[in-house]
């Protein structure tokens, strides 16, 4: 495997102390947790009291001020590790970051030290029933009324949901017709009259995830909860979009990495007919093909690592890092279940979670249809 080169000694040292993290303390709860759709409150707390929330965030909020690739350390790690129901990055690496580049000192000082304690718990609130990836179209209006805005609409499939103290919510402000020009970002806290919550909605995957539909009733929230400029609120979204597109292609390869792992470790110790499965040309064959194709999909990747920390990642490359790397995750775990025959059709393997979890991966941050679409248009 062509080694990886953007990782420092202190990089590494991070990621023991996150794989100790997520392999003792958040593994072992998985089945409790996806009975009840969420993991535990404290859990938040908890990563927060190890430094796990909100690395990149400034010291000044409560961050450590580090480069973005703690987060892909404690990315890949909760990937490793096969715990598709912590909802950590999302929060630390979405939410506080439209935070922290569009929020004033004030709203910084107010929300990101709580959030990096965990004392906060962050969702963002993008995806309505009708709309899916169309964030122009989005329902959710805010109506001026004096020094606050009233909120009414519904979000749907939102990660956090159900646990959240704050969710950066997509509003419609404007009635321009131009549907870019009238979407602004409100930061509404879960606590204000008429915001309500569903319950855990039941997935086919991500079971342990909390994901759930947000209600606003005539909410009514302060002008000073309003994220950047009235307006501007899609210019805001695309620019973050391809660092969490990024996020679902690192991820997806990581996952994939870990059930190859995990495949070669039990075509190894299965016997049939007398001899390992991993002996068998067929097995042989697939397990090179996964190991090429992912080393091909880890160097990519890691280039697109360089260009963010160069502040250069280009959309088109998100979006292709995103569609390319999702499909493959699947690709590599439909025949990871396969090599295991019917074990790998069992939960008590591994193998079998990953299955159904990254079934998702091709569908949120914009379906895999939608970043075909992306990259055509700048051909």
């Amino acid at each position: 495997m062509i080694p990886r080169t953007i990782f420092s000694a202190e990089h590494e040292e991070f990621r023991k102390n996150a794989r100790r993290f997520f392999n003792e303390e958040i593994v072992p709860h998985r089945e409790a947790w996806e009975a009840q759709q969420h993991i535990d409150r404290k859990m938040w707390n908890r990563a927060g009291e190890l430094g796990f929330l909100c690395v990149t965030m400034p010291e000044e909020y409560g961050g450590a001020g580090v480069d973005r690739l703690f987060s892909v350390v404690l990315m890949e790690e909760q990937s490793y590790a096969g715990d598709s129901g912590s909802g950590f990055s999302l929060h630390s690496d979405i939410v506080a970051n439209y935070i922290n580049n569009f929020g004033n000192a004030e709203q910084k000082m107010k929300w990101l030290p709580k959030m990096a304690t965990g004392e906060l718990v962050s969702a963002i609130a993008m995806t309505e029933p009708g709309t899916g990836s169309d964030l122009q179209a989005v329902r959710t209006t805010a109506v001026e009324d004096g020094d606050d805005y009233i909120v009414n609409g519904s979000k749907i499939f939102i990660t956090n949901g159900y646990l959240c103290d704050l969710a950066v919510v997509v509003v419609k402000t404007g009635n321009s017709g131009e549907g870019s020009k009238d979407i602004s970002l409100l930061v509404i806290e879960a606590d204000r009259p008429g915001f309500s919550k569903g319950k855990p909605l039941k997935k086919v995957g991500m079971h342990a995830q909390d994901t759930c539909e947000l209600f606003f009733e005539n909410v009514r929230v302060p002008k000073t909860n309003l994220l950047g400029k009235l307006g501007m609120g899609f210019v805001m979204l695309m620019q973050e979009l391809a660092w969490e597109r990024l996020m679902i292609a690192i991820t997806s390869i990581a996952g994939a990495e870990a059930a190859l792992q995990q495949t070669m470790e039990y075509t190894r110790g299965r016997k049939v007919f007398g001899k390992p499965v991993s002996a068998y040309q067929n097995t042989r064959f697939k397990l090179a093909e996964m190991k090429a194709e992912l080393a091909i999909g880890r160097v990519f990747v890691d280039r697109c690592l360089e260009m963010v920390l160069k502040k250069k990642l280009g959309v088109d490359d998100a979006a292709t890092a995103k569609y390319w790397c999702s499909d493959l995750m699947g690709k590599v775990i439909d025949q990871c279940v396969q090599l295991h025959g019917g074990y790998g059709f069992m939960m008590d393997y591994p193998i079998a979670r990953a299955y159904i979890d990254c079934r998702a991966q091709r569908i949120y941050g914009g379906t895999n249809e939608i970043m075909k679409e992306l990259i055509a248009r700048t051909m």
